[in-house]
C-alpha cells in the first residue's frame, strides 16, 4: 500500500502538518510554568462539579505563572445549547477565574472551538493515514451491528479489531471504488496493541494505573468529518502544548488508546491528573452530584442564597489539598492563591460535598472582611435578588455599614451570617421602614414587668451620651432596684431570693428596641439607633 498516495486521496485539500506545527510553536514561558485547560461542551450552565473541575487547572497554571485556556469541545452537536459558550465564561468569571485564552479572550493558540478547527484535524488526520497508522473504513451501521452481534454471540470482545477490522486491509482501488460510489467513511486508527499485554502510566493524583494495551481500531473522524473526543484532544493539546490534562477519572479506562494515539503522533506527552469527582451521600449510597437531584449543584442556588464566591473556592481548595486547611488557620489573612498546591495532596478516594463545612467556611470568611466590604457584596448580591432591601441600604449607605460593622473589627468578630441571603433576617430592625407591626415575645415575663422596667429605664437611667462602663452600670442599678440580681455570681448562688437577673433586665430592654433576644452588641446598637427611636421604640412597648 502506497499510504501517501491513500492521504491524498482521502484528503486531498489538507494542508501538510508543518504548517501548523511552524504556526504554532513552543510557548515562551518560565521554566516549570504549566500550561492547562478546562474543556466543557456546551451543554448547559457550570454546576458545582465542573466549577471545581475548572478551579483545579486554574489554580496549578495561575501558581506556577502559566497559562490557563477554556477550550470549548462541541463536537457533540446534538446536545449544544444555544450561547453555551457564553453562559460557561460568565460563570467562570462570576467566580474570577482567571483565563487567559478562550473562544472571548482569544489567543495565539486558537481557534478555542473543535468545530472551528476541521481543517487541522484534517491535516493531522492526513499525517497519520501517510505513515500507515490511520485507514478509511466504510463498514455500514448495519454491517457494525452485525459485526457486534456475532461478538455477543462468541462472548468475544466487542469492537472493531483484528478479524472483524474488515477494512483495514483495503487496497488503494478498493478504496477509490468507494470513493467513486460516494461511499461515506470514518477513518479509523490501525492500533499496535495487544490486549495480554500491559500498559503502565503514571497518574500525578492515583499513581501508576496498569491497563490491558489497547487493541480496537478507534474511530478518529467520523463521516461528517468531525473527530471523537480523542483524536482532537491529543491535537488540540498537542497544538496548544497542554503540559498537564486534568479531567474526569472516567477517562481512566480510555488512557491505553489515548497514549496510543500519542505515540503514533510521535508527539511530547503532557502529564496527566484523573480527578475523582465531588460526591454525596444519599441514604446509604455515595453517588456523584446530580443537577437534577441535588438543588445546590446548581451554581444559580448558590447565587440566589448568596454564597459568597471567594468562600466557594476556598471550600473548592480544602478538597483540592488536604493540607490547604491546617495552612489556612495559620495563615488566616492570606489569600489561598498563596498556597502551593500539589498533585500528590489530592484525594484518591473522592470526596463528599460537605453543605455544612462550606457555611462554616462562608461564615469565617465574611466575619473577616471590613463592613464596608461586605456592604459592597450584600449590595450586589441585593440588587439582583432583592431589590426593595437593595434600596433601602443604598438610601442609608454609612448608616448600614455601621450596623453591619457591630462586633466586626475586632480580635474575635462575630460570625452570624454565612450568605448574603441571611442578613437581612439579622440587621432588618434596625430600619424603621422595616420595623412595622413587629410583635414582641418577652418569654416568661409579664406585660406589666416589661413596661416597669422599660419605664423605669427611660424615666431615671437612660443617657445617650454614657460610654458603655456607665450605661452598663446604670442597668445593674436598674437591676438592684427592681429586685433583680446586679451581680451573676450573687444570682447562680441565691437564684431565689431575685425575680431575675442583670441579664434579664438587659433582654427585656433587647427585645423592646429588636423585638429579638439575641442580637449583636446593644450598646453598640443603641448607639446607632439614636436618642430619638431608643425613646420612640421603648415608649412604643410602654403603650402596649
Amino acid at each position: 500500500m502506497d499510504y501517501k498516495k491513500l492521504a491524498d486521496l482521502l484528503y486531498p485539500n489538507a494542508k501538510d502538518i508543518e504548517y501548523y506545527e511552524k504556526k504554532y510553536p513552543e510557548r515562551n514561558l518560565k521554566e516549570g510554568a504549566e500550561v492547562c485547560r478546562f474543556a466543557p461542551s456546551p451543554t448547559g450552565r457550570v454546576h458545582m462539579g465542573n466549577l471545581f473541575a475548572s478551579f483545579v487547572p486554574e489554580v496549578f497554571a495561575h501558581q506556577s505563572g502559566g497559562v490557563f485556556i477554556l477550550r470549548i469541545e462541541d463536537t457533540d452537536q446534538v446536545r449544544i445549547l444555544e450561547n453555551g459558550v457564553q453562559l460557561i465564561y460568565d460563570d467562570l468569571k462570576t467566580y474570577d477565574y482567571q483565563i487567559d485564552e478562550s473562544p472571548l479572550d482569544g489567543g495565539e493558540y486558537g481557534p478555542y472551538v473543535q468545530t472551528e478547527r476541521k481543517e487541522i484535524y484534517e491535516a493531522y488526520a492526513k499525517y497519520l493515514v501517510s505513515i500507515g497508522r490511520a485507514y478509511p473504513c466504510f463498514c455500514s451501521a448495519e454491517d457494525l451491528d452485525a459485526m457486534r452481534k456475532r461478538q455477543e454471540e462468541r462472548k468475544e470482545q466487542i469492537g472493531y479489531y483484528g478479524k472483524y477490522a474488515k477494512c483495514r486491509n483495503l487496497s488503494l482501488d478498493d478504496v477509490k471504488k468507494h470513493l467513486d460510489n460516494g461511499d461515506k467513511f470514518v477513518l479509523r486508527l490501525k492500533s499496535m496493541g495487544d490486549p495480554d499485554k500491559k500498559f503502565v502510566f503514571k497518574d500525578l493524583i492515583k499513581g501508576a494505573i496498569e491497563l490491558p494495551q489497547n487493541n480496537l481500531d478507534q474511530v478518529l473522524i467520523k463521516s461528517d468529518g468531525i473527530p471523537p473526543y480523542a483524536f482532537a484532544h491529543v491535537v488540540d493539546d498537542h497544538l496548544m502544548h497542554t503540559t498537564t490534562v486534568t479531567r474526569d477519572d472516567s477517562y481512566i479506562s480510555s488512557v491505553p488508546y489515548h497514549m496510543e494515539l500519542w505515540d503514533a503522533f510521535g508527539f511530547k506527552k503532557p502529564k496527566f491528573a484523573h480527578l475523582l469527582p465531588i460526591n454525596i451521600k444519599d441514604g446509604d449510597i455515595i453517588r456523584k452530584i446530580s443537577k437534577r437531584k441535588d438543588p445546590w449543584a446548581a451554581i444559580s442556588y448558590h447565587h440566589e442564597n448568596g454564597i459568597p464566591v471567594e468562600a466557594v473556592k476556598l471550600y473548592f481548595a480544602t478538597l483540592l489539598n488536604s493540607n490547604f486547611e491546617g495552612w489556612l488557620l495559620q495563615n488566616p489573612d492570606k489569600s489561598y492563591r498563596d498556597f502551593k498546591f500539589t498533585f500528590d495532596k489530592m484525594s484518591k478516594s473522592g470526596s463528599l460535598f460537605d453543605m455544612e463545612k462550606l457555611t462554616n467556611i462562608s461564615k469565617n470568611y465574611l466575619s473577616k472582611l471590613k463592613a464596608s466590604e461586605v456592604f459592597e457584596l450584600l449590595s450586589t448580591w441585593a440588587e439582583e435578588f432583592d431589590k426593595d432591601f437593595y434600596d433601602l441600604i443604598n438610601n442609608y449607605k454609612d448608616y448600614t455599614i455601621r450596623v453591619l460593622n457591630i462586633e466586626r473589627e475586632q480580635k474575635k468578630p462575630r460570625k452570624d451570617f454565612a450568605f448574603y441571603s441571611e442578613i437581612k433576617n439579622h440587621i432588618w430592625y434596625m430600619f424603621d421602614e422595616l420595623f412595622t407591626d413587629v410583635e414582641y415575645d418577652f418569654g416568661v415575663n409579664t406585660i406589666d414587668n416589661v413596661k416597669e422596667i422599660v419605664n423605669l429605664y427611660v424615666k431615671n437611667y437612660y443617657n445617650a451620651d454614657d460610654d458603655k462602663d456607665t450605661w452598663f452600670n446604670k442597668i445593674k442599678a436598674l437591676s438592684d432596684e427592681l429586685g433583680y440580681a446586679s451581680d451573676m455570681k450573687a444570682y447562680r448562688e441565691n437564684p431565689e431570693g431575685y425575680k431575675g437577673s442583670v441579664a434579664d433586665v438587659s433582654n427585656i430592654i433587647r427585645v423592646a428596641l429588636t423585638t429579638k433576644s439575641m442580637t449583636p452588641d446593644l450598646y453598640e446598637i443603641m448607639n446607632i439607633l439614636g436618642k430619638d427611636r431608643v425613646l420612640d421604640r421603648l415608649n412604643r412597648v410602654n403603650n402596649l
